[in-house]
């Protein structure tokens, strides 16, 4: 069983370690255009090392192997800004923002590769997507001349989300993005993530809010010790007694 037929990325087969440990098993997973898929599990489940395997950005002894197809080509070949070029985007559980630096400034940083191809429109797209990103976080706009570093950890993470969206990409990989955030900012950030939808843009959203992801995803993942262990519509996965059981019981709060 896979999310979609026609997947923009489809996942065979992937395996990460570093050294002679595994960190994720051989996992397939399917990502369809327009569409929001979730991982959930609990920390150190593996779900950070799929998405670094993913861009291929395994850090110091990593190394993956497994077939990854993004819109008809294989690019587990491919070096992190290779990836990067052709569509993906990862925003990392520490957001790895440029603190000195304005809102608007990390946000230009984020288009800046488009802007370096210099096609003969793109500068104009360029301000539209930064338009965009505003319209999507408006707090962003308000504290555009702001420095990145003086702001709350809910405006920092819209601003990751923003850096990435300024890219363009098709997929959008999200690492943790509720990771400690009050609730009410963590409803908010879900509630932008579901808007993505209209853009078009897919979305991959590793979480350990399992409700939060669930609620807001179209298909799921259940990973546990590297292996994925259950997969299915969100919907589905969200009344699973062993879902329930592990993930979504009385003693999760919103945020953690």
């Amino acid at each position: 069983m896979s999310a979609t037929a026609a997947a923009a990325l489809e996942v065979r087969g992937l395996s990460a370690r570093y050294g002679k440990v595994t960190a994720l098993a051989a996992t397939d997973l399917d990502v369809a255009p327009g569409r929001i898929v979730t991982v959930i599990g609990a920390n150190g489940a593996g779900k950070s090392t799929l998405l670094n395997a993913l861009m291929g950005s395994l850090p110091g002894n990593g190394h993956s192997a497994g077939s990854i197809t993004y819109q008809g080509r294989r690019i587990e070949q491919d070096g992190c800004e290779q990836r990067v070029a052709t569509g993906l985007a990862l925003v990392p559980e520490k957001r790895e923002l440029f603190a000195s630096m304005s809102v608007e400034d990390n946000l230009m940083l984020g288009g800046f590769r488009r802007y370096r191809l210099r096609r003969s429109d793109d500068h104009k797209r360029w301000a539209d997507e930064l338009d965009h990103v505003f319209t999507l976080f408006p707090r962003l706009k308000e504290r555009r001349r702001q420095e990145a570093g003086t702001l709350s950890g809910g405006e920092r993470q819209m601003l990751a989300v923003g850096r990435a969206l300024m890219g363009k990409p098709s997929i959008l990989m999200l690492d943790e993005p509720s990771l400690g955030l009050a609730p009410k900012i963590v409803r908010e950030i879900f509630r932008i993530i579901a808007a993505l939808r209209t853009t078009g843009v897919a979305t991959l959203l590793v979480e350990q809010n399992a409700r939060a992801a669930l609620q807001v995803a179209d298909y799921g993942y259940v990973l546990e010790t590297g292996a994925v262990t259950l997969q299915g519509p969100a919907k589905e996965l969200a009344s699973n007694p062993k879902v329930i059981e592990s993930y979504l019981g009385l003693g999760e709060r919103s945020g953690d």
